[in-house]
């Protein structure tokens, strides 16, 4: 009975005065010869002198659109241009069915900033990778298109705005 009760100790990692051993882990990060050496992402035993370069495949980005409550959560490929990620936050945003509903679902009436406090908007064909940055802001554009005008219709009573709100 009692060395079937010091395995069960030495495999829960507890010492003969009762308290844990560190984890054996650790040696694995000192002894390069411990590391499986079989992954690609692995550095060699000389130096790391032909580390294979790492290569972003996908990009998690935070989009908020004006006026609403949270950001709208985007996996894109970094090469993807600033125009595909507007059409993709706003596509996420309209079939989410969030609040407000967008005056427009073409991507073509909304800007991209860095942030609600740029007065720069980003350039439609700029690469995701380029910019530096994972968190952006969406507003309308200033112009005055017929084909971004309001695509809902405009009530007299200030009830049914209050009512679309709730909803």
């Amino acid at each position: 009975m009692r060395s079937s009760l010091s395995s069960r100790n030495r495999r829960a990692g507890i010492t003969m005065h009762g308290s844990r051993a560190p984890p054996r882990l650790v040696v694995a990060h000192i002894n390069p010869a411990v590391i499986d050496m079989s992954t690609e992402n692995a550095a060699t035993a000389s130096g790391g002198a032909h580390e294979k370069e790492h290569k972003l495949t996908k990009l998690l980005l935070n989009v908020n659109i004006q006026n609403s409550l949270g950001p709208v959560h985007l996996v894109m490929s970094p090469e993807n241009t600033v125009g595909e990620l507007i059409k993709a936050a706003i596509e996420i945003y309209v079939k989410e069915k969030r609040r407000p509903l967008l005056s427009s679902s073409d991507p073509l009436c909304y800007q991209l900033h860095f942030s609600q406090f740029s007065l720069e908007s980003l350039k439609r064909e700029e690469k995701l990778v380029n910019l530096g940055c994972r968190s952006f802001f969406v507003c309308p554009k200033a112009s005055t298109s017929s084909s971004c005008a309001k695509a809902t219709p405009t009530s007299s009573l200030p009830l049914t705005k209050l009512m679309d709100f709730f909803l």
